[in-house]
């Protein structure tokens, strides 16, 4: 390896401020793109059609960005947008020819992606369509997702452990007489990669286990959290409503079926890396050719998933990175006004929730001239981070 392509390597971190930009340029698509469809959810409106313009937002905004490069960027989304309704718990979006409407008073989780040369930046947000504020259960499962991702945020910091997070946001989900849903995983986020191996386990069970790790300077996550007024054990009703899939890049077979070929040629030309919907296939063929694929382990599933009946589920999900002065979450939306039934007087949570999400140096962190070393001049450069959505700090 040449001593430029080890530069390159090593800089494809948040150590590069150009990785840091790009990374900041996605959350700021994401964030425009999560106001335009919360603008979109309306009683009556389709939700094939509002999941449609979430994608073709940050395809146009994408494509506006490095237009006039030398090499070829690539861009666009990194996840479908999807628009699940009251119990059903994730990855909702529909095929074009589903009729499925929003209705006053749903619950609706929002989920939708963005990468720029591969850095990738999602976010995940519930909105009620109602006027005024929520109250009650629905207050209660969105309170309940909203402060565990506050408390994820201050503990998904270097030197801290995977399983410490994994733990406060059960607790915190409990204070709300909520459960944090199990299966849903956080991943490290690296470039192209949207579910790295550094993961933190929202519930940890016989069933589901995960390496212990430790968060470290310059990573990246999605801390995803979803809470249920239900027991948390979501359910797979039907296979015909899986529309997301990824490419299983380690994964090679020769398929028997002539459409199952066009479609995974399909998918290896558009969509080699980042999830997709099956509504941008062609859909006649699309049906089949992609049961075999998945069948094959070529394609990875989002299935999905159903807490029961009458069960509230809410999803926030954020983006953040571990910058040398702090924590900087840059994926978010500000959530209606909630008046949840239940208050947080557990003491540990309250700790926990005044933690600060900036690494104050020596100093007083003012900008000194630098030091022979240079050690503690470039930790103070990077930009301070915001206050967060509803910080109790």
């Amino acid at each position: 390896m040449s001593s430029d392509d080890e530069r390159e390597e090593r800089e494809l971190d948040l150590t590069s401020s150009e990785v840091v930009t790009k990374y900041k340029s996605a959350a700021e698509i994401v964030n425009k793109a999560l106001q335009l469809v919360i603008s979109e959810c309306k009683p009556k409106a389709k939700i094939v059609d509002i999941c449609e313009k979430g994608d073709s937002f940050i395809r146009e905004q994408t494509g506006n960005m490095y237009k006039n490069v030398k090499k070829k960027i690539e861009r666009g989304v990194a996840f479908p947008t999807c628009v699940s309704v009251n119990n059903t718990v994730c990855h909702f979006s529909p095929l074009a020819s589903d009729e499925s409407c929003l209705e006053e008073g749903d619950i609706v989780k929002i989920d939708l992606g963005c990468h720029i040369d591969g850095f990738i930046a999602v976010v995940g947000h519930t909105h009620a369509l109602q006027s005024g504020p929520v109250k009650g259960r629905a207050a209660d499962v969105i309170a309940a997702a909203n402060t565990a991702a506050e408390v994820a945020l201050r503990l998904v910091r270097p030197g801290k452990k995977n399983k410490d997070v994994t733990e406060a946001i059960q607790k915190v989900a409990a204070a709300y007489d909520c459960k944090i849903v199990e299966g849903v995983l956080s991943h490290q986020l690296k470039q192209f990669v949207i579910d790295g191996n550094k993961v933190i386990l929202s519930v940890a069970n016989s069933d589901t286990r995960v390496d212990d790790a430790e968060f470290e300077e310059n990573e990246v996550y999605a801390v995803d959290i979803v809470t249920s007024t239900g027991e948390g054990k979501p359910k797979l009703l039907d296979e015909k409503n899986t529309t997301i899939y990824k490419r299983a890049v380690d994964k090679n077979y020769h398929l028997k079926m002539k459409s199952s070929r066009f479609i995974f040629s399909e998918i290896n030309q558009k969509f080699p890396i980042m999830p997709f919907t099956a509504r941008a296939l062609e859909e006649k063929r699309a049906r089949l050719g992609l049961l075999e694929c998945v069948n094959h382990d070529l394609l990875q599933p989002y299935p999905v998933l159903h807490e029961k009946p009458g069960d509230y589920v809410a999803h926030i999900k954020f983006t953040v990175l571990l910058m040398p002065n702090g924590s900087d979450r840059i994926t978010s939306h500000s959530l209606q006004e909630l008046q949840p039934s239940k208050t947080i007087d557990d003491p540990e949570i309250k700790a926990w929730l005044a933690l600060g999400t900036k690494t104050k140096k020596k100093g007083g962190g003012k900008r000194k001239k630098a030091k022979k070393s240079g050690e503690n001049t470039e930790t103070t450069e990077a930009e301070p981070m915001d206050a967060t959505a509803n910080a109790q700090e």
